[in-house]
């Protein structure tokens, strides 16, 4: 029934902001994308598409619960960049058995998990 996630999509009500700092500052390159601006789609290293998608009729996902996660491989170095380059925060560090997350605000304010693996 069910072949695999298509794609994760967060709404974005300033699309160039968004891209801005999708492509700036998490350094992913976009792919396929409408003119407008209204949808961009960004192909994930290992797989997986994250699309932005411009509306006023849909919020940010900051507190709903919804929320990306991409693998790091240094947590500490990125956070410390992302804090330098003014990033918003929600949470800096959380601990789980298995890996360690730091949860960002994007531009719009849509959660992203970055999360490392622990070693061993």
């Amino acid at each position: 029934m069910l072949e695999k996630v298509a794609f994760t999509m967060y709404p974005v009500q300033d699309p160039a902001r968004a891209r801005a700092f999708y492509e700036g500052t998490l350094g992913l390159a976009p792919g396929k994308y409408a003119p407008s601006g209204v949808w961009t789609e960004y192909d994930l290293p290992g797989g997986g598409c994250l699309a932005l998608f411009a509306t006023d009729d849909i919020r940010p996902s900051a507190d709903s619960g919804g929320s990306v996660a991409f693998e790091v491989k240094d947590l500490d170095a990125l956070t410390a960049r992302l804090k330098n380059e003014g990033v918003r925060f929600k949470t800096y560090m959380i601990h789980s058995p298995v890996c360690r997350m730091a949860v960002i605000l994007d531009t719009e304010g849509n959660s992203i998990i970055l999360h490392e693996l622990k070693k061993g």
